[in-house]
């Protein structure tokens, strides 16, 4: 994620490791499909990566301590939310969406969290102006003795304000909640790739003729002090870039191939988890779930805590 100030510190901080030696750990570019849940996903042992899935980990945490009853009548009021279009089934998208935005809830509470600074005259929108004013305003006001800091605050805001226009679906630069999520988070989003690829480029791209070489690709991982031998590991990433980044093997990556890298189309754990789901409770083969068929398999959604030890006892029992 890249918010807010965050660009101002990662400058300067920049600035002040030039000359430290650097960490000698890969960094990592690719935005990777996350888990739903540390735990195994095996029925057999118990539904805890079902919980996790489908109620995030903190609430799962929460529903451990509650009675069955209370978990039932909990998991109804969810069930309602979920069933978007109140037709009376929750299917398979509906479900997907529900994990989704379960499994996301830290974004949200992020959002949450700026919406209150930038959002100054409380209209529920945040317009361009608002944003700029309270990020930049300060700075612009500034008269800058290091050339090379008022470098790079020009280019924060540059960047910014091409964000932001990009995650302005509408351009009337003024953001809704959902725009100004994108602004924060546009790896979350399908039609923020081309800012994220952008990005990516220009931090990366050295001799800025918008292609990342080998070099540069290897440089933005690791960079070492003269005479001092490269890690297994970065021989093995300048062969990856050979057999598999440069798809066109021309020697660089262009954007495409940017994308191809750092966006992969990855497994889909919400989708996988879904169909899980539904197919473990779909008493009617119909591929959809009534309110019934969920609360009648509560304890693989939400259980409780005198649900999860009853399942241990017996667990035990049978080992012994």
């Amino acid at each position: 994620m890249w918010v807010l100030a965050g660009w101002w510190v990662l400058a300067l901080c920049a600035v002040g490791g030039a000359l430290a030696k650097p960490p000698p750990e890969k960094k990592d570019r690719v935005h990777h499909g996350k888990e739903l849940s540390d735990h195994q996903h095996d029925d057999n042992q118990d539904f805890q990566y079902d919980h996790e899935a489908f109620l995030g980990k903190e609430q799962a945490k929460t529903f451990d301590q509650l009675t069955p009853e209370e978990s039932q009548e909990r998991l109804g009021k969810i069930v309602d939310r979920i069933d978007g279009n109140r037709d009376g089934f929750v299917t398979q998208a509906e479900l997907k969406d529900w994990i989704r935005h379960t499994q996301n809830r830290y974004i949200y509470e992020n959002v949450d969290k700026n919406w209150a600074d930038y959002d100054r005259d409380h209209d529920g929108r945040i317009a361009w102006a608002e944003f700029k004013n309270a990020t930049y305003g300060y700075y612009e006001g500034e008269e800058f003795s290091d050339l090379e800091d008022k470098h790079s605050y020009r280019k924060m805001l540059v960047r910014d304000e091409r964000r932001f226009k990009a995650a302005d679906k509408d351009g009337d630069l003024v953001a809704t909640r959902e725009e100004f999520t994108a602004f924060l988070h546009p790896e979350e989003f399908d039609y923020m790739k081309d800012v994220v690829i952008t990005e990516t480029i220009e931090d990366i791209d050295k001799n800025g003729d918008g292609y990342v070489q080998v070099d540069e690709y290897i440089g933005d991982m690791y960079s070492s002090e003269a005479g001092e031998p490269e890690p297994d590991w970065v021989r093995t990433e300048r062969q990856q870039f050979l057999d598999f980044r440069d798809m066109d093997r021309d020697g660089r990556l262009d954007p495409a191939e940017i994308g191809h890298w750092i966006l992969p189309q990855d497994y889909d754990h919400a989708e996988v988890e879904a169909k899980h789901l539904i197919y473990e409770s779909d008493k009617d083969k119909d591929e959809r779930l009534t309110k019934q068929e969920i609360l009648d398999n509560w304890n693989m959604f939400v259980g409780s805590q005198a649900t999860n030890y009853g399942e241990d006892l017996t667990r035990k029992h049978d080992e012994l």
